[in-house]
């Protein structure tokens, strides 16, 4: 049973002091005297504090408290703001105080067991040696003999100095005056964040009001008070393989005017900053306001959907009641009420019912959209708009040249007239032979029809087409 002793917990958390002579500094999270965030949504982050340390001048060690757990030694850079300041050395520390590694640091030295006496009321303690912790059942020899599975606590005498409480960096300093402020950055995994979009459309489908927000998600072992934060937007390139890590704050408001994040060109991405500092905790999730705007101009669009390798070959009907996609186009303009990059996110729409009460039609997933750019939203299928494509006729010209006539039906089952966009793909050198509705070529390898299908009606396009592909 692995029961630690409170005393020995609580004395020498932070290990006892080292072999070398010189002395021995701690700093914490207290000494901080600023920190900010810089959070890339790569789920990684850039850290930066300025402390005040307490030194003495000469050489001595400093233990770094409160830093991330997931930091990334490799990265970390120290500077004195004023003064001299040599890194001799460097090191990080990891190897954290629990009751397994407790137990391993104390193999082959002396313990107390303790076991509770029903009859007398009290526990008893015994001197023991503790042998083995494999498999994690404690070995223990008390009074001569060999015992496991011990029906009691286990006490220890003092924390080894080899094992910390947090994570932290451990320096051999040079310096060249007591007291000096310095700055540490390093980058840390486990920060992440992301934007998320809600957008309410009107009545007719035209406008909508748009609201961005920023998720942070802290799971980096350190929490940062009173932080400036800066958001990335952008996929930027690293080197190793990024760590997959996977509450609602409230947003503040002063003077009417909520507090949201101001927009910057960063190199080739784009730099989100907070307008005023905030926490950023441990194992928290916050949300602040990214954009808003309303009365943002919409436009809904049906579209149905060809494959290219329909023109392979001969296969009559191919699908009956094939869906018809529902889309969301909206132009990201500063004449739209927007113009500001977006960052990738999920969009997610609401529309009002006839009680007047939002209901939840459709979300999607947008990447990086930069300003002057559309963004198209896929909301779902038609439910009252339903189409089907046949193949009427198909001849060999030759070894891989091929004409076929084709057959598209859309069918509307509203009361009101549909706007359908019909895409068909298609490959290889071809040639329109003939078409009941005008065409435009999107592409080398795609044709487009734009018709109303009638309320309650159906709108039927035919069309020939030769195909080569070798």
């Amino acid at each position: 049973m692995r029961v630690l002793a409170c005393s020995a917990l609580a004395a020498g958390v932070l290990g006892a002091a080292p072999a070398a002579a010189q002395p021995r500094k701690v700093s914490t999270e207290k000494d901080r005297k600023e920190v900010s965030i810089t959070v890339y949504n790569q789920s990684f982050g850039l850290v930066r504090e300025v402390r005040s340390l307490d030194l003495v001048a000469g050489r001595q060690s400093l233990e770094l408290a409160d830093v991330a757990a997931t930091i990334q030694p490799e990265t970390v850079a120290i500077r004195a703001l004023a003064g001299k300041l040599d890194v001799l050395e460097q090191n990080y520390r990891y190897d954290l105080l629990s009751p397994a590694t407790l137990l391993d640091k104390y193999v082959g030295q002396k313990v107390r067991a303790y076991r509770y006496h029903p009859g007398l009321g009290t526990e008893q303690g015994f001197d023991a040696e503790l042998l083995s912790v494999a498999d994690g059942r404690p070995i223990l020899r008390i009074g001569g003999e060999l015992s496991f599975d011990f029906p009691g606590r286990l006490a220890f005498p003092g924390v080894p100095p080899n094992l910390i409480a947090k994570p932290s960096l451990v320096w051999l300093l040079l310096a060249g005056q007591p007291k000096m402020d310095v700055e540490v950055t390093y980058l840390a995994h486990a920060l992440n964040w992301s934007a998320d979009y809600v957008v309410v459309v009107d009545d007719k489908d035209q406008k909508g009001d748009l609201t961005g927000w920023v998720t942070l998600t802290n799971q980096s072992g350190a929490s940062y008070a009173n932080a400036k934060l800066k958001l990335v937007a952008g996929d930027v390139n690293r080197v190793r393989p990024e760590l997959g890590f996977g509450g609602v704050d409230d947003v503040t408001e002063e003077n009417g005017k909520r507090d949201k994040f101001q927009e910057e060109s960063l190199f080739e991405y784009h730099l989100y900053t907070l307008e005023r500092p905030t926490d950023v905790l441990q194992n928290e999730q916050k949300q602040v306001t990214l954009l808003e705007a309303r009365g943002v101009g919409l436009e809904k669009k049906l579209l149905f959907f060809g494959q290219q390798y329909w023109y392979r070959g001969q296969y009559g009907e191919l699908q009956s009641n094939q869906k018809v996609g529902v889309y969301l186009d909206l132009r990201n303009t500063q004449k739209n009420g927007l113009g500001m990059p977006l960052p990738k996110g999920v969009v997610r729409v609401y529309k009002a019912d006839a009680s007047g009460a939002r209901q939840f039609v459709g979300e999607d997933r947008i990447d990086h959209t930069p300003k002057d750019e559309k963004v198209r939203i896929k909301m779902g299928e038609a439910f009252d708009v339903v189409g089907s494509r046949k193949q009427t006729e198909w001849r060999a010209l030759g070894s891989c040249t091929s004409e076929s006539a084709w057959e598209i039906e859309l069918r509307n089952h509203k009361d009101t007239e549909a706007a359908v966009e019909v895409w068909e793909p298609i490959g290889g050198d071809w040639k329109l032979l003939e078409q009941s509705h005008p065409s435009v070529k999107k592409d080398a390898s795609t044709f487009t029809f734009e018709v109303k299908v009638p309320a309650n009606g159906k709108t039927t396009i035919t069309y020939r087409v030769r195909v080569r592909w070798c």
